[in-house]
């Protein structure tokens, strides 16, 4: 080796340290070349409280720097002003972006993808129909307790009395599969039944989302070369999505064909209500809304939306409950007094649950300490400053980090990381109202969840039902940590035992 290459290395080896040297009190260092990727990829494994150990230091705004001309900078904030202004006062600048809308292509142009007068008016078709046609509370009971009494008791009654173990994850994620597409297809795919039987529906669905958070990790480049090569994770995206996409269009065909029928014999009935089945009765003059992409794309945003953020909220909810023995007891004990003819192997309708409010403030507790949806991404139209005097520059992504949100002493207090549902409980008994830029759980201002009240109805009776029947317990040595995916789930499922509370069955029809 010549001398030249000598000197070489040394005056690289020099660089570095000195600029390890100059960067050393900084919350992360920004190399040459790399950026601050070495530190977030040794991180990945414990990203959402590596990020909030960040925004703690960093006084809850940060830029992150990301490999050189990679165009992976972002803002990401826990600051509430800041998702106020983001969410509210300065909406306008802030969207989805084209950038998020093309990691998300499988979603077409429904509405968790989409910006501007677009977004609006799905916003506002979707609004009509969860929030005012009363044919759609009737129907999510129908099938909520349709499927608990049917199916979940039985799967659960069949690991109590073998005493095998549960992975409880597995369960609810089975649950509001079928629920998610019986409500939107008016199909059934059974994946919830004793034994878990393979789906292969059910699995595509998994895999398309697999591949979406693989989008969010990798350079774009990376997953763009994947999906020209057709390997790996892009590769299996296009045949779930494939194989998803068929089965949607056939049941679209099929519903077309049903509601001619239907409207040639005129029998119209509430046990047939689906969505798809209302969006091609509704009398809309626009083409849009009765064209097979329109529909599908709402089929796979709201499939998306509806399926995985509610099971994610129900296991962190069960979880919670298991490891807190004291809230158990206080939850039953309000149900005991409040319904003491309800017998078990029964569930509570949605209008006695809206008045349990201990058991509401638990699973509030919950989403502030294990949201569904850990970030919330948009990007800036338009350069900005934001109320923490931060820069934004044009196209831009900022990060709302939710999880972070939770874990905030100047928001809940010294006991901020302690599970503790009283704080949510106000001197009168009544529930405290925190504002969504506060508490985004459901997303935030104009953005937020138009089917939040539908979502907390779905989680509150599942758990319910479960609790009030089945004692669960979390296998001794199992560990509870969150997944690195788009939503929270448990990386290692939750594995339980499972004993009746009562002798009392309900017939298995």
């Amino acid at each position: 080796m010549t001398t030249l290459s000598y000197v070489g290395i040394i005056f690289a080896a020099i660089s570095v340290f000195s600029h390890w040297w100059l960067n050393r009190k900084s919350v992360l260092i920004n190399w040459p070349i790399v950026g601050m990727i070495p530190q977030l990829g040794r991180n990945v494994p414990r990203v959402y409280d590596f990020v909030t150990d960040i925004l703690e230091k960093a006084k809850r705004t940060y830029l992150f720097k990301g490999p050189w001309f990679s165009g992976m900078d972002f803002l990401i904030t826990s600051d509430p002003k800041n998702v106020d202004y983001i969410f509210n006062k300065n909406f306008a600048n802030y969207q989805k972006g084209p950038m998020f809308k093309e990691i998300l292509d499988p979603l077409g142009d429904g509405i968790l993808v989409s910006d501007s007068e677009h977004w609006r008016f799905l916003r506002k078709k979707i609004h009509s129909l969860i929030n005012q046609d009363l044919r759609y509370d009737v129907a999510v009971e129908r099938i909520m307790y349709g499927k608990m009494l049917k199916r979940l008791y039985q799967v659960l009654d069949d690991a109590s009395e073998f005493g095998s173990e549960v992975d409880l994850q597995d369960v609810v994620q089975r649950l509001t599969f079928d629920g998610i597409c019986l409500l939107l297809l008016g199909y059934d795919p059974n994946c919830l039944a004793v034994g878990f039987p393979h789906n292969a529906l059910e699995k595509a669905f998994h895999e398309m989302e697999q591949a979406v958070h693989f989008r969010h990790v990798v350079p774009t480049r990376y997953w763009k070369l994947q999906r020209w090569l057709q390997i790996g994770e892009e590769k299996k995206m296009r045949k779930s999505r494939d194989l998803f996409q068929i089965f949607v269009m056939d049941c679209i065909a099929r519903k077309r064909e049903e509601v001619i029928s239907r409207r040639r014999s005129q029998n119209q009935t509430e046990d047939n209500f689906d969505m798809l089945t209302a969006f091609l009765e509704e009398e809309d003059s626009m083409v849009i809304t009765k064209s097979n992409k329109f529909l599908r794309d709402m089929t796979f945003n709201l499939m998306a939306a509806g399926r995985d953020t509610i099971s994610g909220a129900m296991i962190w909810l069960l979880w919670a409950i298991a490891s807190h023995p004291s809230v158990e007891k206080k939850i039953l004990d309000e149900m005991n007094s409040s319904y003491k003819e309800t017998k078990y192997g029964v569930a509570f309708t949605f209008a006695e649950l809206n008045n349990l409010s201990y058991f509401h403030a638990v699973v509030c507790e919950s989403l502030r300490l294990y949201p569904p949806i850990p970030f919330l991404p948009l990007s800036a139209i338009q350069p900005d400053i934001l109320p923490s005097g931060h820069a934004v520059g044009k196209d831009m992504k900022v990060i709302s980090s939710v999880y972070t949100m939770g874990r905030m002493e100047e928001l809940w207090g010294k006991d901020y990381l302690e599970f503790k549902p009283e704080r949510w409980i106000s001197d009168k008994g009544s529930i405290k109202h925190v504002p969504s830029y506060q508490f985004p759980a459901f997303s935030a201002g104009l953005r937020s969840c138009v089917g939040k009240k539908s979502a907390l109805q779905q989680v509150k009776a599942v758990a319910s039902f479960i609790i009030w029947n089945f004692s669960i317990r979390v296998v001794q040595n199992h560990i509870a940590s969150p997944s690195n995916s788009a939503v929270l789930f448990m990386k290692n499922g939750l594995k339980v035992s499972v004993s009746k509370r009562n002798a009392y069955k309900p017939i298995i029809t």
